[in-house]
This record gives C-alpha cells, structure tokens and sequence, in this order.
C-alpha cells in the first residue's frame, strides 16, 4: 500500500495530525489556511488575539464560519472573554468544534458543551492542575481529544523545553486519553521549523501522541507525514498479515496476537489517511 497525502477535510477529528492555529485578528489568512495541507485548522480567539483587538477578531471569525469550515480556540472558562467568545460562536453553520483553553477540569468542558450543545470539544491541557486532572477532562463526555500547551505547562511549572522534562505531562495524557477511551493527545507546536520539528515529532510519536499544533503552514505536511505510517512500517504490516492471515487464521503461539493487532492497526490509519 502506498500512502499518499489527502485533502484535509477528508480526515476525521479523531485521527488529525495537524492542527494550524491562526490568530483571529488576521481573517486575510483565515482561507488560505483551510486550504492548506492541515488535518485541520483553529481560528484562535484566545492568545492569538490581544485584548483589545477581540471584539473585531470574533466578528471576522463570525463572519468566516457563516460560509467556511473550521475550528475556534476560545478562551478559558469562567471568564468575560470566554463567555464572549461562546455568545460569538452560537448558530454558525461552519463550526467544526471548539478548543478551551487552559483547561483545568470537566467542567470547563461542560461549561463548553452547554454553551454550544452537540460541538466537539479540544481540551487544551497547559497547567500542572490540568494535568493532574487528564483522566477526568478527557472523560467529559463531549471531549473528542486532549492538547498539550507546553508554553503555558512550562511557565506553569518552570520546566524546560526537554523532552525528559516534559515527559510525565506527556505520558500523563496519553494513558488519560487510552483510559477514557477516546483518540490520542495532540502534542504542542515546534516553534523553530526543522530539523527541529523532525527531533520533535520522533519525541511526540515515541510518547504515543497522534497530532500536533502548528503555528506555521509550512509545517503541516511535515507533520502528516511523520505522524502516518511509513513506507517501512506498512510494508511490515503487510508481510506481518499476509504470514499470520487478516483474520489470524495462521497464528501458532499466542504472542503473536498483538502483533498481527499493531499490523492491522497500521492499515486501518493507511486507509483513514489514503482512502482510495
């Protein structure tokens, strides 16, 4: 099987690689954005946006989703701007979710979903609180995934950018998000392009994260294409199936199970990824 890159809109929320952020006070980039390579991209109301600029950066999101796609950033819960940004966001036909920021509990999830009912939620994880609380945030029910803020976890606990450093909070979302049952984490943006984003990425896969935040368009392809099964690995999945047979018709000792379960697995993403 060879993959290929798809369009993004062909990618369901679940398995995303790439999520592009892009400041709501810029609406000129808001549709070359989401004609990007990106999985899929958020119009951010929150940090992207200074205080005094808000007001104008919901309306042109406003104004965007009445007849395009995407997601929106919103700011955290139980304050004046996130209120103002879920009152912005009722009623428009081109919301595909929403992300809360600085997530610290379920019910800044709840808070979420009952000011848009039926919206998938991003749980934005950035603190030390948030991270204690993994399990219970993903199990808000209408969470799809969790994120990882790692500027914000890092000024939060003064940690430093090292991957060692990071790699409870990491480690902490991914088993939360196992355990609740719902997709992988999506790991926070490499901010100094590559060979930078290459060295990041191998961390957010070895963690077992499933996506990243990107700050930048340009590395987006980047992103899906570390972040989907590779020639190689395919390739094992294929000689793997074919020994063991699709349905395991050909295992002889039990170890082999899990085996023949990663192959499968790694076809199951191929064709999510490559559809044809």
């Amino acid at each position: 099987m060879h993959l290929t890159q798809p369009t993004a809109t062909a990618i369901p929320n679940e398995h995303a690689r790439s999520w592009l952020l892009v400041s709501g006070a810029k609406p000129d980039t808001f549709a070359a954005a989401t004609n990007s390579p990106a999985d899929a991209v958020i119009l951010d109301l929150e940090d992207g946006v200074i205080a005094s600029g808000k007001p104008a950066a919901r309306e042109a999101v406003r104004t965007f989703l009445t007849d395009n796609n995407a997601w929106v950033r919103i700011s955290p819960a139980a304050t004046a701007d996130g209120a103002a940004d879920l009152r912005a966001l009722g009623d428009l036909p081109g919301l595909l979710g929403v992300m809360v920021a600085k997530t610290e509990s379920a019910t800044h999830i709840d808070w979420a979903a009952a000011g848009l009912p039926g919206i998938p939620i991003l749980a934005l994880v950035e603190s030390a609180l948030g991270i204690e609380r993994a399990y219970e945030i993903a199990s808000a029910t209408a969470t799809i995934r969790l994120a990882f803020g790692t500027g914000d976890f890092r000024r939060d606990t003064l940690a430093s950018a090292d991957p060692e450093a990071l790699a409870y909070a990491r480690g902490r979302l991914v088993v939360a998000s196992r355990a609740a049952g719902i997709a992988g984490p999506i790991d926070g943006p490499c901010l100094t392009g590559v060979p930078d984003l290459s060295r990041a990425l191998a961390t957010t896969r070895s963690m077992g994260m499933t996506g990243m935040l990107c700050m930048f368009e340009h590395d987006t392809a980047t992103v899906n294409t570390q972040l989907s099964p590779s020639e190689e690995q395919l390739a094992r999945a294929d000689e793997i199936i074919s020994r063991l047979g699709a349905n395991g018709e050909h295992i002889a000792d039990g170890s082999e199970l899990p085996k023949l379960a990663r192959a499968k697995l790694i076809h199951e993403l191929a064709r999510t990824f490559d559809p044809r």
